[in-house]
């Protein structure tokens, strides 16, 4: 369905697909942008049925990123009114309980890497080309930036992005960590919902719980870590997926996974 002028939102099955869908602008991040990712959000958070999320664009590009219109209307006043939400547009893939994929193509800009950095596996075409230019326009990258790509590629890395402005392509994206699958732009969207669905269909308490604890663990200390291993396989010991996973490879069959 079509969700309205910059985006669009589709089922597949269990895979929700939220498309950057106005090619003409470049795909831009403006003010309409950003208010229909929200509705999106409520969407997704509404539907229990979903066992993951594709974040992919039509036309030639992926996002030009900000809407220099927009940013040159920016106030101090409306930062401190609007940033922690518009943080949180984008903290809302890390911590949405199932599966998150980028496919990207094209230009990858400024604020749309710093959507993908938010996701939990970022798939690129050979022609992907990426470049956080903030600092050029008189500011540092404030929706995640300078958080997630240092966690992401270090942070000699993520001063050279930065601080150097320099764009990159999608092999050298590849090497530093960046992103983690390179492909061809006509394989880019079926190898994204290949691996969107087959972590759908793998119990939904086990894939909760793996996202939860690889974020923590690049958060925060190795005890902390391994306490969350604890407490999570606690609980995932005593549910039924669990026994029919193993029961299902034991008897060379496909489980059904009934979320329980």
């Amino acid at each position: 369905m079509s969700y309205g002028k910059h985006l669009a939102f589709n089922k597949d099955g269990k895979i929700g697909i939220i498309t950057l869908d106005n090619a003409k602008g470049f795909n831009l991040v403006g003010t309409d942008f950003l208010s229909e990712l929200e509705g999106i959000q409520k969407e997704i958070i509404a539907d229990r049925d979903l066992g993951g999320i594709v974040i992919n664009a039509n036309g030639e590009h992926f996002s030009a990123g900000i809407d220099l219109k927009f940013l040159k209307g920016v106030s101090s006043e409306f930062i401190m009114d609007n940033l922690v939400w518009l943080q949180n547009l984008y903290s809302f893939w890390q911590e949405l309980p199932i599966p998150v994929i980028a496919a990207v193509h094209g230009f990858c800009y400024g604020s749309a890497t710093e959507l993908i950095l938010g996701c939990d596996i970022r798939i690129a075409a050979d022609n992907a080309r990426f470049s956080i230019p903030e600092v050029r326009f008189g500011l540092a990258p404030d929706m995640g930036g300078t958080t997630r790509l240092t966690h992401l590629v270090g942070i000699g890395q993520a001063k050279r992005l930065i601080m150097g402005c320099e764009e990159i392509d999608a092999e050298e994206a590849l090497r530093i960590g960046l992103i983690e699958i390179l492909v061809k732009p006509e394989e880019l969207n079926k190898r994204a919902m290949k691996l969107a669905n087959k972590m759908a269909n793998f119990p939904p308490a086990a894939i909760r719980f793996a996202k939860k604890g690889i974020n923590l663990a690049n958060e925060s200390s190795v005890e902390t870590g391994l306490l969350f291993e604890q407490v999570q396989s606690t609980y995932c010991c005593g549910t039924e997926d669990l026994r029919e996973g193993v029961t299902a490879f034991l008897e060379k069959r496909n489980p059904v996974f009934k979320g329980r």
